[in-house]
């Protein structure tokens, strides 16, 4: 049975390129969300136990949807994948539950790794 996962990205660039960085054999189905709003609706229909989260987005931020899951007591494994590199932006979302943390641009080699030690993927 296949993972599902959601991208949630404001840029359809971002999404397609976070994609390919995908293992390219990683049995998942993928749903795509352009807002947080977005992202959560996908959570709550069953489609996020992986969520791939950017932090600049419009209606609802990436740290507004981590701190909606945190109060919700939702379960999801989120990994934070964002060009806001700064200390302080990875310590808030480590804070508010993500699994990970990832730069932008998002490559195979940086996930592979955090997709392994978490036994997301063989």
């Amino acid at each position: 049975m296949s993972l599902p996962i959601v991208i949630a990205d404001d840029s359809l660039l971002a999404r397609k390129v976070l994609t390919k960085a995908l293992p390219e054999d990683w049995d998942v189905t993928i749903s795509y969300a352009s807002n947080g709003l977005e992202a959560l609706e996908h959570y709550r229909a069953g489609r996020a136990a992986v969520m791939f989260l950017d932090l600049t987005m419009p209606d609802m931020t990436g740290f507004q949807v981590l701190e909606a899951l945190q109060h919700e007591d939702l379960n999801t494994f989120v990994i934070v994948v964002s060009a806001d590199v700064q200390p302080l932006a990875r310590e808030r979302v480590q804070a508010l539950g993500a699994a990970a943390f990832v730069a932008k641009p998002v490559t195979q080699e940086a996930l592979l790794p955090i997709l392994k030690e978490y036994g997301l993927y063989a």
